[in-house]
């Protein structure tokens, strides 16, 4: 096995693959951080061009813009407040805070260096323990699935900022909204209104953009009759201090772990370990309270879980040939059509390709850090551009984005639905993410929740004495009763203000 790899770390260093991967990183951060633009759709678009390419040569493209990209959607994110991709939506919650403080170059030197250290560690785990991550991924069952979504729709009250209930509001929309369609269990029609674009159900994709992106360009247009307010930055030291890195490390260790482990997990994706970190660092930082206002720890966790999920991902990929998310499944294709055929008998029959994958992705994430590093003081000219010129940018790249998702108008349309509900959201309070979360769990608890009932003939307790289900149950009781004792002593401590300066 080392001399296979060493033999990947020198290909990946010839020059023709160094420049055909180092094509795909770039490509991958260019496509993450326009709204709209997935990773999954960068992946698409390389696959004509993998049949002029060696085998190893189209592996490394394939990886680069999959890491690119998870790291590219932090900048749009951090910037304008606008998450290029659904996992960079918990990035937003403290990265666009700390540009509105002049401290954008900080921020992205911070995501940058998170997002090349749950990478490294999770290729690490991809390269040590694949086959025992892998049987680890197999031993989730529908019931496993169900405790995990209540886990994560647990993470709505975190992300609920300062008001809990218009939070939970939010939350309770996204997830009716995800009973739009046809029910997965019956076969009927739900809230769809004789609408046919209706019958799949609500993408997150137009609602990601429409309440994250176009609701900020509409409160953005109240104020284009206001000078342009530029918000000097300092990008003197984009470099996290030994300070910021002691600040970070829990952070960092939480986004790590949680984003590979959620990642080798088929199905989930890196917006539910993102959130998932995020919430978990909140709540064992001693001052978790303040998640929200700027706080570099709230970027470490997500991002960091972010591009972990990657190697999380390639793990049942490569050993099992199953997919575990959007990205890998084209990624899964895409190696087909090399002559690449990922499953248990991978390591043996071809194991140059894939030891030269594991060290590739190693080499992947020092050259994320080498682009990022370089993007952070040259990204943040974005905020110099008026206003009158950006905003109509970024709603023709919302615009192309929801439409390239399925070619129909209809998903254009509905983009600028949750673009006017999102904006009237933010006039009165009521967060994003919360929604968004629900959105997302929504389908994966209610599917497997019929799938688990079925299986045991409608025996609850089955969701409780199997162990790693029950297990994630009990984090879902302590995860709420956590929030809601965060959220007493939030009103205490507010109460007890008022009354001092009221004296």
């Amino acid at each position: 096995m080392f001399d296979y790899f060493l033999n990947g770390i020198v290909a990946s260093f010839s020059p023709v693959t160094f420049l055909t991967m180092l094509m795909g990183v770039v490509g991958g951060i260019v496509i993450g951080c326009l709204p709209g633009m997935t990773g999954s759709m960068g992946l698409v678009l390389m696959m004509p061009l993998l049949y002029y390419l060696q085998p190893s040569d189209a592996l490394l493209t394939l990886a680069g813009i999959m890491c690119g990209s998870m790291y590219g959607g932090s900048i749009s994110a951090i910037l304008i407040s606008t998450p290029g991709t659904p996992s960079a939506a918990a990035t937003m919650l403290d990265g666009y805070p700390l540009t509105r403080q002049g401290k954008a170059g900080k921020a992205l030197g911070i995501a940058v260096v998170s997002s090349a250290a749950g990478g490294i560690f999770s290729s690490l785990a991809l390269l040590l323990i694949a086959p025992a991550l892998a049987e680890v991924a197999m031993s989730f069952h529908a019931h496993e699935y169900f405790s995990l979504s209540i886990f994560g729709l647990t993470i709505m009250a975190g992300a609920s900022g300062k008001n809990l209930v218009k939070g939970l509001a939010a939350g309770w929309t996204g997830l009716f909204l995800s009973t739009v369609g046809v029910d997965g269990n019956m076969g009927l029609s739900r809230f769809t209104f004789d609408i046919p674009n209706l019958m799949g159900g609500i993408n997150i994709l137009p609602v990601l953009i429409g309440v994250f992106a176009l609701s900020q360009i509409f409160e953005n247009g109240e104020a284009i009759q206001k000078p342009h307010e530029i918000i000097d930055q300092d990008l003197r030291d984009v470099w996290p201090t030994f300070a910021d890195m002691k600040r970070i490390a829990l952070s960092l260790a939480i986004g790590c772990v949680v984003g590979t482990f959620i990642g080798i997990i088929p199905g989930t994706g890196g917006a539910i370990a993102c959130f998932l970190s995020y919430d978990l660092a909140r709540k064992l930082h001693r001052n978790g309270d303040k998640f929200g206002t700027g706080l570099i720890e709230g970027i470490a966790a997500p991002e960091s879980s972010n591009n972990a999920t990657t190697g999380g991902a390639l793990v049942p990929m490569l050993t099992l040939g199953i997919p575990g998310d959007v990205m890998t499944a084209v990624m899964l294709g895409a190696l087909m059509l090399i002559g690449v055929r990922p499953g248990p008998l991978l390591f043996t029959e071809q194991p140059e390709a894939v030891y030269t994958l594991l060290a590739g992705m190693f080499v992947i994430q020092f050259v994320i850090l080498a682009i990022g590093m370089g993007a952070c003081r040259v990204s943040p000219l974005l905020l110099r551009v008026p206003p009158a010129l950006l905003n109509p940018a970024i709603v023709v790249f919302s615009v192309v984005g929801s439409y390239t998702l399925g070619n129909n108008l209809f998903d254009v349309w509905l983009t600028f639905f949750f673009g006017i509900a999102g904006y009237f959201m933010r006039k009165f309070d009521f967060p994003g993410a919360p929604m968004v979360l629900g959105l997302i769990l929504g389908p994966m608890a209610e599917d497997h929740l019929n799938r688990a009932l079925l299986v045991s003939r409608n025996d609850w307790s089955t969701f409780v004495t199997r162990p790693i289900s029950g297990f994630f149950i009990g984090l879902s009781v302590l995860s709420i009763a956590f929030s809601f004792l965060a959220y007493g002593k939030g009103k205490s401590k507010s109460a007890s203000g008022g009354g001092k300066s009221a004296a």
